[in-house]
């Protein structure tokens, strides 16, 4: 019974973090946090940009809660897996994949194409304002057609 816990509470964080996640590059990013986002809207300069601290603050974040958790394997463990699983996902999607970092992931399905053009969208605009589509994996339906 444990284990499906565990497994519950994993998945319960990686869906958690799309809606946070959404919710703080929305309303923070694009909001009082600009001047360090702003550098994600802009063509990059060699392989990091200032806005990579926020991966950085969620990897600390979750390695805090792990290791806080580690020795009876409790919630804060398992809140930290998640967060790194979402990490990798984030990591995954949208550094390989959308932004082409490594430019060797390309793909034909229709779900990743539509997230594709969903943050295309999102960064049309280099400015803070108007901007639309803050998710990561989930976008409005009008990107899968």
């Amino acid at each position: 019974m444990a284990i499906l816990t565990n497994i519950a509470i994993t998945v319960a964080t990686i869906a958690f973090m799309e809606g946070f996640s959404w919710f703080i590059h929305k309303y923070l990013f694009h909001g009082p946090l600009w001047f360090i986002h702003k550098t994600h809207h802009q063509q990059r300069h060699g392989w990091f940009e200032l806005n990579d601290v926020f991966s950085i603050g969620f990897a600390m974040l979750a390695l805090l809660l792990m290791w806080a958790g580690h020795q009876t394997l409790d919630y804060r463990f398992w809140i930290g897996t998640g967060i790194s699983i979402y990490g990798t996902i984030y990591f995954i999607f949208h550094d390989w994949f959308i932004h082409n970092r490594f430019k060797a992931f390309k793909s034909s399905n229709r779900y990743l194409i539509g997230i594709r053009r969903a943050h295309k969208i999102h960064h049309k605009s280099t400015e803070k304002n108007p901007s639309e589509e803050f998710g990561l994996l989930v976008a409005s339906k009008k990107w899968f057609k």
